[in-house]
């Protein structure tokens, strides 16, 4: 949906992403698949979760900001058949806001929270993306799911020359005391040095340091780690020196930061160096 103006590459549509069985892999298309999209994120959010919706969400039961329109949707679709046509049910989704988009906006999502500001005034030369809205639905909470997420986040990456990614990763509940263990894990073993370290926007950073590393039990604090931000770290991501308590959505999010030459060599050997493994071309 978005023109590539940052990086010259022709605009060419993109379509299937990726494929496994009868799940596919690829943008939304048009509005109606966005806005499908948004009210899978409600029935995740605001349904199952424990976020607050505005009276338009609610009124609408679509998960929306100002940001949908200037992103791509990333989606994973159930194509299973329906009787004699083809489902095409939306089960998973991610939001990408390439930097070439946020002129038209007061920067990036994740800018109300943390300074993203810094740390792309602190690396001019590189092309970022963030990722945001990460939602699959509770029965397709699997590998292959994630997976397609994976394929489908990598193929764009290399499509538009993607140097740094992005964006908030969350843990539920909004006491930082009860989540002691895993953010301090974070910050004396995941933590984000030097150029791309991040600190949250003033007044609304949380100490992630709780407990001395000496004093931390290493495998109780794993065992804490929502899955995504596991799946991060396997990936060679970093994490924000803070973290920020988001009351909305009731979750506490921390900043993941995941440059594309850090990337874990098993990640891209697994998924090819063009995303292939899933490529419906394969």
């Amino acid at each position: 949906m978005r023109q590539p103006t940052d990086t010259g590459i022709p605009d060419t549509p993109i379509k299937t992403l990726g494929r496994i069985n009868n799940l596919e892999c690829r943008l939304a298309e048009n509005p109606e698949e966005v806005r499908r999209s948004q009210n899978m994120r409600y029935d995740v959010f605001y349904e199952e979760m424990s976020a607050k919706p505005g009276d338009y969400s609610r009124n609408n039961q679509r998960d929306v900001d100002e940001y949908d329109q200037y992103c791509d949707h990333l989606l994973v679709l159930d194509n299973q058949l329906d009787g004699t046509a083809r489902s095409g049910k939306i089960v998973g989704s991610y939001r990408l806001l390439r930097q070439c988009e946020t002129g038209k906006l007061s920067g990036f999502y994740s800018q109300t929270e943390f300074d993203i500001d810094a740390l792309v005034k602190c690396h001019p030369a590189e092309n970022f993306l963030e990722f945001g809205r990460s939602c699959v639905l509770p029965s397709y909470r699997n590998k292959r799911t994630i997976e397609l997420l994976w394929q489908g986040s990598w193929a764009y990456v290399r499509r538009y020359g993607v140097d740094v990614m992005f964006g908030c990763a969350s843990f539920d509940g909004t006491d930082p005391d009860l989540l002691a263990e895993p953010l301090s894990f974070l910050f004396h073993f995941a933590r984000a040095k030097g150029e791309w370290e991040v600190f949250a926007q003033p007044d609304r950073g949380v100490n992630m340091n709780r407990i001395e590393a000496e004093n931390l039990d290493k495998r109780s604090a794993l065992r804490q780690l929502p899955p995504l931000i596991k799946g991060y770290l396997r990936l060679g991501a970093a994490i924000g020196a803070e973290a920020v308590i988001d009351h909305q959505f009731g979750c506490i999010d921390v900043l993941i930061v995941l440059p594309v030459g850090n990337l874990n060599p098993r990640y891209v050997a697994y998924y090819g160096p063009n995303a292939e493994r899933y490529s419906p071309a394969r």
